[in-house]
């Protein structure tokens, strides 16, 4: 995208002896473009940067779908600020998450924004048509909807309240630690495949008896394998199934820690 059209003149160049090189230069591109008709005809750097801009909202939206969602009464994972939400039009106990669903509709305007382009192009000739005046609407909404989004976004997620106690207790009872239990069966030398089945066989009893793998007795564990013994609590203990996920990119913390400041590095240059 760095390459500069200066010099192209209105189709064909120019018969004057400019200095294309010396110019790309003194404005900061990488190189002039390589060829004079395709540096008219060429809006490549309009749907590159509408790309990167639909990306952006797609994530922000699947972002925002999370928090509508972690905010229903259902999952009670976060608070949202009322400086971010409204009360209900006819419930008054509900608060909207209108933000976030703002922001999530909003990424429909930007893929409309890059679809304007592409459409626009498809079916145009080389060099320069009248058609093109409609980029510089798309490109400008786009950037626009996303430096607006982007600014709300960040301000509604610092005050955003979450709720750990909640977000704990759906963990207890999602069962996410079954398979720490079949991995430390595993590590005692049973086939992953046994362990997987009597693990599962686990989890019908504790479904069964509306109790969780952390608080099954030893002799229940031990009924379905002897080779369960007191240290699987250790195993099967949340905190500690989140922190042996060591590998690169993991959620353990120390994994993290690295992640974030990965992208601090990349964001600060």
């Amino acid at each position: 995208m760095n390459t500069c059209p200066l010099g192209s003149a209105a189709l064909a160049g120019t018969t004057y002896g400019i200095d294309r090189d010396m110019t790309a230069c003194a404005l900061g591109f990488d190189m002039p473009s390589y060829n004079i008709i395709y540096s008219v005809a060429d809006r490549d750097y309009a749907t590159d940067a509408g790309y990167a801009n639909s990306m952006v909202m797609m994530h922000l939206s699947r972002f925002c779908e999370e928090l509508v969602l972690w905010a229903s009464w259902e999952f009670k994972f976060i608070e949202i600020s009322d400086s971010f939400s409204t009360g209900s039009s006819i419930m008054p106990q509900k608060k909207n998450p209108d933000i976030a669903e703002l922001i999530r509709g909003k990424s429909a305007r930007t893929f409309s924004d890059m679809n304007t382009l592409l459409v626009m192009l498809k079916s145009l000739p080389l060099a320069y048509n009248k058609d093109m005046q409609e980029d510089k609407e798309a490109v400008f909404d786009s950037f626009n909807t996303v430096k607006s989004c982007l600014s709300v976004f960040t301000s509604m997620l610092k005050e955003t309240v979450f709720l750990k106690d909640n977000m704990r207790k759906a963990a207890n009872k999602g069962f996410i630690n079954a398979t720490d239990c079949a991995d430390y069966l595993v590590r005692k030398s049973m086939p992953f495949r046994d362990a997987y089945n009597i693990t599962g066989k686990i989890v019908a009893y504790c479904i069964e008896n509306n109790c969780v793998l952390e608080n099954l007795p030893l002799e229940i564990f031990k009924d379905y394998s002897p080779l369960c013994d007191k240290d699987i609590y250790e195993q099967i203990d949340l905190n500690a199934c989140v922190e042996r996920r060591i590998s690169y990119g993991g959620p353990s913390a120390d994994s993290v820690l690295i992640q974030i400041e990965h992208v601090r590095r990349a964001v600060n240059g």
